[in-house]
């Protein structure tokens, strides 16, 4: 009986979500919920990464981009990942067909950026596919940026102390992870 409730405030979690915010992520994440509630499927743990602040404020960080290793600093301000013009040719993204159409505003004040997918995207053991990001002209940035369009995948995140945590969906019996729907 508990779970059977359980299921209907989902459900109605779900419906409210579809209604308040029309978020395909979060409406796929509360999906998934009830579907995990349904199968019973037992799941490993939740992968995590510790991220711990540096001594100028910022969440310094070493990524794998593509499976090429490149500094990042996590910044919630930015829409999108964002990486230099100098990562993205050290990690083999093709930068002669890359449109330069993208407004960009940075800490240093307007630039142009090209849109791009990287295939994958990791920070220890999260690991993301498909992930859209920007990349900006040559010698317009001096940091990668590790913005929403890769916190927006995880589970949650959250500073607390001097540490931000980084918190990704467990992986279900079987390796498989948690499906997302993503609506364009």
């Amino acid at each position: 009986m508990i779970r059977f409730l359980l299921v209907l405030v989902m459900l109605a979690g779900t419906a409210g979500a579809v209604v308040a915010y029309g978020d395909p992520d979060r409406i796929a994440r509360a999906s998934n919920k009830v579907s995990h509630i349904f199968r019973g499927a037992a799941a490993t743990p939740t992968p995590a990464v510790q991220i711990q602040r540096g001594q100028g404020g910022e969440f310094a960080l070493r990524a794998k981009i593509n499976g090429v290793t490149a500094p990042m600093v996590i910044d919630t301000g930015a829409t999108s990942v964002v990486l230099t013009w100098e990562t993205a040719k050290a990690i083999g993204l093709p930068l002669e067909m890359l449109e330069y159409n993208v407004d960009l505003e940075t800490a240093g004040g307007h630039t142009k950026a090209a849109r791009l997918t990287l295939d994958r995207l990791s920070v220890g053991h999260l690991v993301e596919k498909s992930v859209p990001a920007l990349v900006v002209q040559r010698g317009q940035m001096k940091t990668n940026l590790l913005g929403m369009s890769f916190l927006d995948r995880l589970e949650s995140w959250g500073v607390r102390s001097d540490k931000l945590m980084l918190t990704g969906y467990p992986e279900l019996q079987g390796g498989h992870r948690r499906a997302r729907i993503a609506v364009d």
